[in-house]
């Protein structure tokens, strides 16, 4: 069981020396724009790492959205950072599960998501695994609620889709933390990775506010729970710089006995 920390992308080889971290992970580029990565000069340094590498694709990806101006590039985005990705020995792309819009049938999302996995594999196929992250808001939201995820992953479990279960997420997104690694693992046979956050947010709160483990709304031996059930490696995704995420990494080290 490998633990680490979502970090700076500039040097995060020294990021993680920093925190005693085992993995990283990072964006290539803005997370708010659809610049495409361009390559890295730490490529071969990072590949050779005991570290493990994970890339986070950019917020603004939504390959379930019914708007063309948006999922067509969106769909062109993910596959270039995967191959991005891939280029630098990561172990997966995490990617979002997206939104269709207001008044949008959530069918259509499901349908759009497996036309980018259609996409990808006509373009020469994924590289590596896409690990798609629940998200915390939105009645249209293709994977805030599980019993929605279920109907995603029949449109995608078939390419070899990966989970990201983001605890900060469910629990602000209404999914209750007990016993959830069964949950998910009934719907979708696997969890790749956790996002060991803690939520600013209340329960149902449709809030994305992540927040140190203990410091929040959760009680962090959900977290640890769900870290032991799983026996994914997990990603802190919390504030605080060197010193915060250290904390929380020394934490969850402690408690789940990594």
């Amino acid at each position: 069981m490998r633990i680490g920390a979502h970090v700076d992308p500039t040097d995060p080889l020294v990021e993680a020396a920093a925190r005693g971290a085992e993995a990283v992970q990072f964006f290539l580029t803005d997370p708010q724009g659809y610049k495409s990565p361009t390559p890295r000069d730490d490529a071969a340094e990072l590949r050779a790492s005991e570290v493990d590498i994970y890339i986070h694709a950019p917020y603004i990806v939504n390959v379930a959205s019914p708007n063309n101006r948006i999922r067509i590039p969106s769909r062109k985005l993910l596959l270039a950072h995967a191959r991005a990705a891939a280029e630098l020995g990561a172990k997966g792309l995490i990617v979002h599960g997206g939104h269709v819009g207001a008044g949008a049938d959530l069918d259509a999302g499901f349908v759009n998501w497996r036309k980018a996995f259609e996409y990808a594999e006509k373009e020469g196929g994924l590289p590596l695994p896409i690990l798609i992250e629940n998200t915390a808001g939105g009645d249209n939201a293709c994977a805030r609620r599980f019993d929605d995820l279920a109907r995603l992953w029949d449109a995608v479990g078939s390419f070899g889709a990966g989970f990201c279960l983001d605890t900060c997420h469910a629990f602000a997104g209404g999914e209750d933390l007990l016993n959830i690694v069964d949950r998910v693992k009934a719907i979708t046979g696997r969890i790749d990775l956790i996002h060991a956050n803690d939520s600013k947010g209340g329960f149902d709160s449709g809030q994305d506010r992540h927040d140190n483990l203990g410091n929040g709304k959760i009680d962090p031996e959900l977290v640890v729970a769900a870290i032991r059930a799983s026996g994914a490696p997990a990603i802190v995704e919390t504030p605080g710089g060197v010193e915060g995420q250290s904390a929380d990494i020394a934490l969850l080290r402690e408690r789940s006995g990594a």
